[in-house]
């Protein structure tokens, strides 16, 4: 490979002057992996006979009159 795009002394230079922003709102919880979320979600619609999605939808609504 002849030559680089761009010099090493330059490497990361944008992103070591970026000032670092904690996160906030949804995205400060760290996520589960998608096996055990879909575990969590079976026991909640399977095994405790409940709705698996989120708690204030229209489905949970609905899934509490199927009782």
């Amino acid at each position: 490979m002849p030559g680089s795009h761009g010099s090493l002394t330059k490497a990361g230079k944008v992103k070591m002057q970026t000032p670092k922003i904690e996160k906030s709102g949804v995205n400060a919880r760290k996520k589960k992996p998608p096996r055990m979320r879909f575990r969590d979600l079976y026991n909640a619609r399977v095994v405790s006979g409940g709705f698996g999605g989120q708690r204030d939808s229209l489905g949970a609504k609905r899934s509490q009159f199927k009782r």
